[in-house]
Protein backbone atom coordinates (compact mmCIF):
# COMPACT_ATOMS: atom_id res chain seq x y z
CA UNK A 1 0.00 0.00 0.00
CA UNK A 2 1.04 3.25 -1.23
CA UNK A 3 2.10 6.41 1.33
CA UNK A 4 0.00 8.94 1.39
CA UNK A 5 1.17 12.12 -0.35
CA UNK A 6 0.82 14.03 2.93
CA UNK A 7 4.22 12.09 3.55
CA UNK A 8 6.32 13.33 1.17
CA UNK A 9 5.53 16.90 1.37
CA UNK A 10 7.78 19.00 3.88
CA UNK A 11 6.18 22.75 4.04
CA UNK A 12 9.20 24.77 4.90
CA UNK A 13 11.74 23.08 2.46
CA UNK A 14 13.33 25.97 0.38
CA UNK A 15 16.31 26.49 -1.50
CA UNK A 16 19.11 27.41 0.76
CA UNK A 17 17.44 27.44 3.75
CA UNK A 18 14.02 25.42 5.44
CA UNK A 19 12.77 28.34 6.80
CA UNK A 20 12.14 32.57 6.43
CA UNK A 21 14.04 33.76 9.53
CA UNK A 22 16.94 34.93 7.61
CA UNK A 23 19.10 35.25 4.94
CA UNK A 24 22.05 33.59 3.65
CA UNK A 25 24.97 35.87 5.01
CA UNK A 26 28.92 34.41 4.33
CA UNK A 27 30.61 35.98 7.54
CA UNK A 28 33.94 37.11 5.71
CA UNK A 29 31.66 39.28 3.42
CA UNK A 30 29.80 41.24 6.66
CA UNK A 31 31.46 44.58 7.58
CA UNK A 32 34.06 44.25 10.20
CA UNK A 33 32.55 44.92 13.81
CA UNK A 34 34.46 45.91 16.56
CA UNK A 35 33.72 46.01 20.28
CA UNK A 36 33.89 49.06 22.69
CA UNK A 37 37.88 50.62 23.24
CA UNK A 38 38.45 48.96 20.02
CA UNK A 39 38.55 45.72 21.04
CA UNK A 40 38.21 42.95 18.63
CA UNK A 41 36.73 39.90 20.66
CA UNK A 42 33.52 39.98 22.68
CA UNK A 43 33.62 37.44 25.75
CA UNK A 44 29.94 36.13 26.73
CA UNK A 45 30.72 33.95 30.11
CA UNK A 46 27.05 31.75 30.47
CA UNK A 47 26.00 30.50 33.62
CA UNK A 48 23.10 27.80 33.65
CA UNK A 49 21.06 27.13 36.18
CA UNK A 50 18.28 24.51 35.92
CA UNK A 51 15.81 22.96 38.04
CA UNK A 52 15.37 19.08 36.37
CA UNK A 53 11.95 17.49 37.83
CA UNK A 54 12.48 14.36 39.97
CA UNK A 55 9.48 13.55 38.11
CA UNK A 56 9.90 14.40 34.37
CA UNK A 57 7.53 13.61 31.61
CA UNK A 58 9.64 13.39 28.89
CA UNK A 59 7.57 14.96 26.06
CA UNK A 60 8.42 15.08 23.57
CA UNK A 61 11.75 13.90 24.39
CA UNK A 62 13.98 13.09 27.13
CA UNK A 63 16.26 16.27 28.28
CA UNK A 64 19.85 15.45 27.75
CA UNK A 65 21.46 15.15 31.42
CA UNK A 66 17.53 14.96 33.01
CA UNK A 67 16.51 11.58 34.73
CA UNK A 68 17.43 8.77 33.71
CA UNK A 69 17.07 6.05 36.06
CA UNK A 70 13.03 4.70 36.90
CA UNK A 71 11.99 7.12 38.85
CA UNK A 72 12.36 8.39 42.06
CA UNK A 73 16.46 8.67 39.84
CA UNK A 74 17.76 10.58 42.96
CA UNK A 75 21.22 9.86 42.08
CA UNK A 76 20.73 12.55 39.11
CA UNK A 77 18.24 14.58 40.44
CA UNK A 78 20.12 15.33 43.75
CA UNK A 79 23.45 15.76 41.44
CA UNK A 80 22.22 18.65 39.57
CA UNK A 81 20.85 20.00 42.70
CA UNK A 82 24.62 20.03 44.08
CA UNK A 83 25.32 22.88 41.38
CA UNK A 84 22.41 25.49 42.95
CA UNK A 85 23.62 24.67 46.11
CA UNK A 86 27.06 23.93 46.53
CA UNK A 87 28.59 24.54 43.43
CA UNK A 88 27.23 27.64 41.97
CA UNK A 89 29.32 29.49 44.92
CA UNK A 90 32.83 27.80 44.07
CA UNK A 91 31.91 29.27 40.52
CA UNK A 92 30.53 32.69 41.33
CA UNK A 93 34.00 33.18 43.35
CA UNK A 94 35.78 32.11 40.69
CA UNK A 95 33.83 34.73 38.46
CA UNK A 96 34.68 37.77 40.90
CA UNK A 97 38.22 36.44 41.03
CA UNK A 98 38.72 37.04 37.55
CA UNK A 99 36.29 40.09 37.05
CA UNK A 100 34.11 38.68 35.35
CA UNK A 101 30.78 40.06 34.40
CA UNK A 102 28.55 36.55 33.77
CA UNK A 103 24.93 35.98 32.18
CA UNK A 104 22.82 34.05 34.05
CA UNK A 105 20.29 31.68 32.40
CA UNK A 106 17.61 31.21 35.09
CA UNK A 107 14.82 28.46 34.95
CA UNK A 108 11.88 30.83 35.91
CA UNK A 109 10.68 27.45 38.39
CA UNK A 110 13.88 27.78 40.02
CA UNK A 111 14.23 31.42 40.94
CA UNK A 112 10.92 31.20 42.34
CA UNK A 113 11.50 28.42 44.43
CA UNK A 114 14.92 29.64 46.11
CA UNK A 115 14.82 32.99 46.68
CA UNK A 116 18.41 32.83 48.49
CA UNK A 117 19.93 31.75 45.19
CA UNK A 118 18.17 34.48 43.37
CA UNK A 119 19.38 37.21 45.77
CA UNK A 120 23.08 35.51 45.71
CA UNK A 121 23.21 36.06 41.85
CA UNK A 122 21.25 39.66 42.46
CA UNK A 123 24.28 40.52 44.20
CA UNK A 124 26.89 39.90 41.18
CA UNK A 125 27.43 42.54 38.42
CA UNK A 126 25.69 40.86 36.33
CA UNK A 127 22.45 39.47 34.20
CA UNK A 128 19.47 37.56 33.62
CA UNK A 129 18.09 36.13 30.69
CA UNK A 130 15.43 33.54 31.10
CA UNK A 131 16.29 29.95 30.66
CA UNK A 132 12.35 28.81 29.91
CA UNK A 133 10.24 27.41 33.32
CA UNK A 134 12.51 24.07 33.83
CA UNK A 135 14.18 21.91 32.07
CA UNK A 136 11.01 19.22 31.53
CA UNK A 137 8.80 22.06 29.71
CA UNK A 138 10.23 22.10 26.05
CA UNK A 139 9.40 23.67 23.26
CA UNK A 140 8.98 21.41 20.13
CA UNK A 141 7.18 20.99 16.20
CA UNK A 142 3.43 20.25 16.93
CA UNK A 143 2.97 21.56 20.55
CA UNK A 144 -0.27 23.61 20.59
CA UNK A 145 0.69 27.33 20.28
CA UNK A 146 -1.52 28.62 23.24
CA UNK A 147 0.50 26.02 25.98
CA UNK A 148 3.92 27.32 24.65
CA UNK A 149 2.44 30.73 25.18
CA UNK A 150 1.62 30.08 28.08
CA UNK A 151 5.09 28.65 29.04
CA UNK A 152 7.11 31.47 27.54
CA UNK A 153 4.64 34.24 29.12
CA UNK A 154 4.94 32.53 32.56
CA UNK A 155 8.60 32.18 32.78
CA UNK A 156 9.41 35.71 31.25
CA UNK A 157 6.65 37.58 33.88
CA UNK A 158 8.19 35.39 36.65
CA UNK A 159 11.80 36.02 36.31
CA UNK A 160 11.15 40.03 35.44
CA UNK A 161 9.40 40.19 38.65
CA UNK A 162 12.07 37.95 40.94
CA UNK A 163 15.21 39.61 39.27
CA UNK A 164 13.91 43.24 38.96
CA UNK A 165 15.29 42.91 35.49
CA UNK A 166 13.59 43.63 31.61
CA UNK A 167 14.81 40.14 30.76
CA UNK A 168 15.88 40.83 27.13
CA UNK A 169 17.36 37.42 26.22
CA UNK A 170 16.01 33.81 25.87
CA UNK A 171 17.68 30.46 26.08
CA UNK A 172 15.34 27.26 25.43
CA UNK A 173 15.57 24.51 27.28
CA UNK A 174 17.37 22.02 25.83
CA UNK A 175 17.94 24.48 23.16
CA UNK A 176 14.53 23.16 21.71
CA UNK A 177 12.09 24.99 19.69
CA UNK A 178 9.07 25.04 17.82
CA UNK A 179 7.78 27.25 14.44
CA UNK A 180 6.38 29.60 16.99
CA UNK A 181 8.99 29.99 19.56
CA UNK A 182 10.42 32.94 17.88
CA UNK A 183 7.43 34.69 16.74
CA UNK A 184 6.17 34.29 21.18
CA UNK A 185 9.60 36.02 22.03
CA UNK A 186 9.91 39.05 20.22
CA UNK A 187 5.71 39.34 21.11
CA UNK A 188 6.88 39.29 24.82
CA UNK A 189 9.43 41.66 24.62
CA UNK A 190 12.78 39.88 24.10
CA UNK A 191 15.30 41.39 22.02
CA UNK A 192 17.89 38.46 21.85
CA UNK A 193 17.44 34.23 21.53
CA UNK A 194 21.07 32.08 22.38
CA UNK A 195 19.45 28.49 21.01
CA UNK A 196 20.92 28.78 17.22
CA UNK A 197 24.59 28.26 17.14
CA UNK A 198 24.95 28.96 13.53
CA UNK A 199 27.86 32.36 13.37
CA UNK A 200 30.48 33.68 15.26
CA UNK A 201 28.48 37.03 15.70
CA UNK A 202 24.98 38.00 16.67
CA UNK A 203 22.72 38.32 13.09
CA UNK A 204 18.94 39.42 12.99
CA UNK A 205 16.43 36.77 12.93
CA UNK A 206 12.75 38.24 11.59
CA UNK A 207 9.38 37.15 13.00
CA UNK A 208 5.68 37.90 12.83
CA UNK A 209 5.89 40.55 15.57
CA UNK A 210 9.49 42.19 14.55
CA UNK A 211 13.21 41.62 15.12
CA UNK A 212 15.02 39.61 17.23
CA UNK A 213 19.23 39.05 16.94
CA UNK A 214 20.39 35.49 17.46
CA UNK A 215 22.97 35.45 20.02
CA UNK A 216 24.88 32.77 19.07
CA UNK A 217 25.94 30.38 22.12
CA UNK A 218 28.45 27.96 21.38
CA UNK A 219 27.22 24.24 22.13
CA UNK A 220 30.32 23.04 21.25
CA UNK A 221 32.79 24.31 23.66
CA UNK A 222 29.88 23.99 26.70
CA UNK A 223 31.28 21.93 29.61
CA UNK A 224 28.12 19.60 29.40
CA UNK A 225 29.01 18.95 25.85
CA UNK A 226 32.52 18.33 26.18
CA UNK A 227 32.67 16.37 29.37
CA UNK A 228 29.04 15.14 29.83
CA UNK A 229 28.26 14.09 26.81
CA UNK A 230 30.75 13.28 24.48
CA UNK A 231 32.85 12.27 27.94
CA UNK A 232 36.19 13.83 27.11
CA UNK A 233 38.36 14.67 30.54
CA UNK A 234 38.22 17.92 32.11
CA UNK A 235 41.81 18.76 30.78
CA UNK A 236 40.24 18.35 27.02
CA UNK A 237 37.70 20.12 27.63
CA UNK A 238 40.19 22.91 28.71
CA UNK A 239 42.05 22.67 25.59
CA UNK A 240 39.32 22.99 23.67
CA UNK A 241 38.39 26.33 25.20
CA UNK A 242 41.59 27.81 24.57
CA UNK A 243 41.76 26.32 20.86
CA UNK A 244 38.84 28.22 20.64
CA UNK A 245 39.49 31.26 22.17
CA UNK A 246 43.28 31.78 21.05
CA UNK A 247 41.63 30.81 16.99
CA UNK A 248 39.04 33.59 17.41
CA UNK A 249 40.94 36.36 18.75
CA UNK A 250 43.43 36.03 16.31
CA UNK A 251 40.84 35.79 13.51
CA UNK A 252 39.00 38.82 14.97
CA UNK A 253 41.93 40.74 14.58
CA UNK A 254 42.85 40.17 11.23
CA UNK A 255 39.23 39.90 9.46
CA UNK A 256 36.71 41.91 12.33
CA UNK A 257 35.18 41.44 15.84
CA UNK A 258 34.43 37.92 16.59
CA UNK A 259 32.35 36.62 19.74
CA UNK A 260 33.12 34.22 21.90
CA UNK A 261 30.43 32.50 23.91
CA UNK A 262 30.88 29.93 26.72
CA UNK A 263 28.17 27.76 28.36
CA UNK A 264 29.12 26.34 31.85
CA UNK A 265 26.68 24.45 34.18
CA UNK A 266 27.65 24.48 37.93
CA UNK A 267 26.64 21.00 38.47
CA UNK A 268 29.57 20.08 36.52
CA UNK A 269 32.60 22.82 36.56
CA UNK A 270 31.20 23.71 40.31
CA UNK A 271 32.35 19.95 41.19
CA UNK A 272 35.92 19.96 43.59
CA UNK A 273 37.71 18.05 40.72
CA UNK A 274 36.75 20.53 38.46
CA UNK A 275 36.42 23.93 40.26
CA UNK A 276 40.45 24.25 38.97
CA UNK A 277 39.88 23.70 35.78
CA UNK A 278 37.20 26.66 35.21
CA UNK A 279 39.39 29.13 37.18
CA UNK A 280 42.31 28.46 34.72
CA UNK A 281 39.97 28.73 31.27
CA UNK A 282 38.67 32.08 33.31
CA UNK A 283 42.03 33.07 34.02
CA UNK A 284 42.91 32.80 30.37
CA UNK A 285 40.12 34.66 28.33
CA UNK A 286 40.18 37.09 31.27
CA UNK A 287 44.09 38.30 30.47
CA UNK A 288 44.26 39.13 26.72
CA UNK A 289 44.45 42.07 24.92
CA UNK A 290 42.09 42.49 22.58
CA UNK A 291 39.10 41.09 24.73
CA UNK A 292 36.41 42.87 25.92
CA UNK A 293 33.98 40.69 28.47
CA UNK A 294 30.54 42.00 28.90
CA UNK A 295 27.15 39.73 29.21
CA UNK A 296 25.26 39.10 26.74
CA UNK A 297 22.88 42.42 26.62
CA UNK A 298 25.21 44.58 26.84
CA UNK A 299 27.27 43.40 23.97
CA UNK A 300 24.03 42.69 21.59
CA UNK A 301 23.71 46.93 22.13
CA UNK A 302 27.27 47.22 21.11
CA UNK A 303 26.58 45.26 18.18
CA UNK A 304 22.96 46.89 17.06
CA UNK A 305 24.52 50.08 17.65
CA UNK A 306 27.06 49.45 14.85
CA UNK A 307 25.15 47.39 12.22
CA UNK A 308 21.66 49.80 12.71
CA UNK A 309 19.34 46.78 13.29
CA UNK A 310 16.75 47.15 15.06
CA UNK A 311 16.85 44.55 17.69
Amino acid sequence: MALDDSYLRYPKRRHGYDHDHYGWSMLADRPAIRWPDGKSLAVWINLSLQFYPLNQRGIPFKVPNGMTMPYPDLRHYSLRDYGNRVGIYRVLKALERYSVRPTFAVNAQLAQQTPYLMARLSDQDGEFLCHGWNMDHLHYGGQDRAEEADIVQRSLETLRELSGQPIRGWLSPARSQSWNTLDLLAENGVAYCGDWVNDDLPYPISTERGRLTAMPLSSEIEDQFVMSQNLHSEDSWVAQVKDAFDHLLEESANQGGRLFALSLHPWLVGQPHRIACLEEVLEYVSGRDGVWQAPAGEILDAFLAQTGDSG
